[in-house]
């Protein structure tokens, strides 16, 4: 019989099964934080009296032993039990018997999965912001290392005017500062605290919201009860659109690494034991790692959109679709602190060609150089670029690679690192405590 069950009821066998789904699997993941979020209430309870103060002491002691065996790795949902909620109160009451029943006071299964869920978001956002923040090291020593090995820049995919790799790697840290300036606001949205709301319009209990929001560190409350039940769904997908930033960075980056160490192109290159090989090809260096993050930040960009298809429409109040949200979001979240943790790993391998325009292919690369330069002689811009251009057209267009000078913000000689640096630090002043 469930925790929640009533007398001389019961659940057909198909029905349960169909409505608990995946839970299980994933509830074990909320496991530490139902039962942070247990003793935060139980806390609360014993201070405003619906508890004594030793039913709450004895309650939360017993808590935290179930605590101590999740950080173990040998707390499971077992058989018959339904959900992280029931096993973590079941287990309790075995402990303490009748003093466990009295934790759900106050409490619906709603507000417990919703804390849950904002907990679980709030501690794995902080985790991709490191892994996101070491990756950004990476690129910008990257840039600083290679900032005067210059590169062909293209558009179209055609050859364009020169770049660097210092440019070009640090085009991608500055790409995660404004990634990561979605992933906070996804964590201001998850840093707000449902619990009291029970199961979406308060309680006659006089619950105090404030110091189960102090006791759990939320930065505030979902101050109406309706919308703290109304922010399951917008949680998970405001999380979401903060990965889809990242993905997307990371997607654009393993296509220009899938390219540059084409033979064709030859940019870069990576150890043996960092590529595959071909089942009869002995010459072949996959760029496999690359093409799965391609493919793993695609998908994960695809998230939101899942989301808003499984919450949109739905009217105010708690509904069983939200379960799902589960199953969509939290395999992406793994899937992202993998892609980021092995870009990291290739990337502090890479090895970067020197003298690479040096090749003849690439001196048109130069003719906006030359347009300039003649601008800066005093010749009109429309006739400098006819001038260059029928030179191209001749074949007798030359340049010395020696007169590239940039030297504007954000250019092959200027590469503002320190102010892009500046910029991550101010985004990451958001995530506090």
């Amino acid at each position: 019989m469930k925790l929640w069950s009533k007398e001389n009821s019961s659940t057909s066998a198909l029905v349960e099964q169909f409505t608990v789904g995946r839970d299980k699997e994933f509830d074990l993941l909320l496991a530490k934080y139902d039962v942070q979020g247990s003793i935060a209430h139980v806390t609360m309870l014993g201070e405003v009296g619906l508890m004594t103060k030793e039913e709450a002491d004895i309650a939360i002691k017993g808590l935290n032993e179930i605590l101590a065996t999740i950080e173990l790795g040998s707390f499971i949902i077992e058989e018959g039990i339904e959900d992280v909620h029931s096993q973590v109160e079941y287990l309790l009451t075995q402990k303490i018997g009748d003093t466990g029943k009295k934790i759900h006071s106050g409490r619906s299964r709603n507000d417990q999965v919703a804390v849950d869920i904002k907990l679980y978001l709030r501690a794995e956002i902080i985790n991709i912001k490191t892994e996101v923040k070491n990756l950004f090291d990476l690129l910008v020593v990257q840039s600083e290392n290679n900032r005067n090995v210059l590169l062909p820049g293209y558009t179209h995919l055609q050859i364009a005017m020169p770049s660097s790799v210092g440019l070009w790697l640090g085009a991608y840290a500055e790409s995660l500062v404004d990634d990561m300036e979605l992933l906070a606001a996804a964590y201001h949205v998850a840093n707000k605290n449902p619990l009291g709301s029970g199961a979406g319009y308060g309680s006659s209990f006089p619950l105090d919201r404030k110091r189960t929001t102090a006791l759990l560190k939320f930065e505030t409350l979902n101050w109406n009860s309706v919308y703290a039940q109304m922010s399951r769904g917008k949680t998970e997908k405001f999380t979401a659109i903060g990965l889809s930033g990242f993905a997307a960075s990371l997607s654009k980056l393993s296509m220009d690494c899938c390219l540059y160490m084409n033979q064709n192109f030859a940019f870069i290159s990576f150890p043996d034991e960092l590529t595959t090989g071909s089942s009869i090809m002995p010459h072949k260096k996959n760029p496999d790692v690359f093409e799965l993050i391609r493919a793993k930040c695609n998908r994960i960009q695809s998230i939101p959109n899942e989301l808003t298809l499984l919450i949109n429409n739905l009217p105010s109040g708690y509904h069983r679709d939200l379960q799902l949200t589960k199953e969509i979001l939290f395999p992406a979240i793994e899937e992202l602190k993998a892609c980021l943790q092995l870009m990291q790993l290739m990337l502090s391998n890479m090895k970067v060609r020197e003298n690479i325009l040096v090749d003849e292919k690439y001196k048109y690369l130069f003719s906006v150089e030359a347009v300039n330069e003649l601008v800066n002689k005093g010749v009109p811009f429309r006739e400098a670029y006819q001038q260059v251009g029928n030179a191209i057209n001749k074949g007798e267009f030359e340049f010395d690679l020696q007169q590239l000078h940039h030297t504007h913000e954000g250019s092959i000689g200027n590469l503002c690192t320190s102010e892009i640096i500046q910029e991550m630090d101010s985004v990451l002043s958001e995530f506090r405590a």
